[in-house]
């Protein structure tokens, strides 16, 4: 399942195609910002605005060492750096989202501040207790073995440390619409229940501090989204249309149907290690 994670999110020209949508907005490496990537490079439901709301939750600051986990090529990361001043370690699956992000923290100044490591999050290069804080958004869909997951991170966070999910979850036992951005067919889908992902947190040593399901919020994204391509008659510059490459649209399409009819929604559970 590994390889076919890694061959679905493998762009080719990931980096090239950033650079083309930077050089549209008047951009180049040496001025682009943190904030000006966030379209591009916030790569779950919601982008920004979630990443925002999502991580404001865990009270992050600048004496914070954190855990990013499946940071894709570093959004949300570079965000933590620049928003909070913690220094955030993520680490991905697939090669060419680490290399691409490790480009844009050098381009934003922030390589020192945030970095990146290409590795399994099931067993991941860190030693025990060495993280103040952890988030994962969008990450388990792909993952299967959450139970060898949730207890890396349990490992790897210091005691009474938070811990931050959003990711897709399943809420019917309709078969999804695919591709979705996550994957291309069902074999590569490891979807579970909220009610899965909290007694496997619980099981591994985490107490509940709330879940909130983002249904709504995602309804309204992808509403606000369409209305906003439809007055500019086509995708943005920078966008994460870039990520998914040319199937960007029917998988868009797809997570925005099986949101609707209540298959999957965006959900968030903080916990702290107990």
């Amino acid at each position: 399942m590994k390889d076919g994670i890694t061959a679905h999110y493998t762009h080719g020209q990931l980096l090239e195609r950033i650079i083309d949508g930077m050089a549209a907005i008047g951009k180049t490496p040496g001025t682009v910002t943190v904030d000006e990537l966030g379209p591009v490079d916030e790569f779950h439901i919601g982008g920004r605005e979630a990443s925002e709301d999502f991580i404001g939750q865990l009270q992050l600051s600048a004496k914070d060492h954190v855990l990013d986990i499946g940071c894709g090529f570093g959004g949300t990361a570079r965000f933590v750096a620049s928003r909070f001043g913690s220094r955030v370690t993520g680490i991905d699956l697939t090669p060419e989202f680490v290399s691409t992000g490790q480009c844009l923290c050098e381009w934003v100044g922030l390589s020192r501040q945030v970095e990146l490591h290409q590795g399994d999050a099931t067993a991941m290069p860190f030693p025990d207790e060495c993280f103040d804080a952890a988030f994962m958004l969008h990450v388990g869909m792909n993952i299967a073995d959450k139970a060898g997951l949730f207890a890396e991170v349990h490992r790897l966070l210091k005691p009474g440390a938070v811990f931050g999910v959003y990711d897709v979850m399943q809420t019917s036992e309709e078969p999804l619409v695919y591709p979705v951005p996550w994957a291309t067919a069902p074999e590569n889908s490891a979807l579970a229940s909220p009610g899965q992902y909290v007694s496997t947190l619980e099981r591994s040593g985490f107490e509940i501090i709330k879940t909130r399901d983002r249904r709504e919020f995602a309804s309204d994204f992808f509403s606000r989204t369409r209305r906003t391509l439809e007055k500019s008659s086509g995708a943005p510059p920078l966008g994460v249309h870039i990520a998914m490459g040319h199937s960007a649209p029917v998988k868009i399409s797809n997570m925005v149907e099986n949101i609707a009819t209540g298959r999957v929604s965006p959900v968030e559970i903080i916990a702290n290690k107990q």
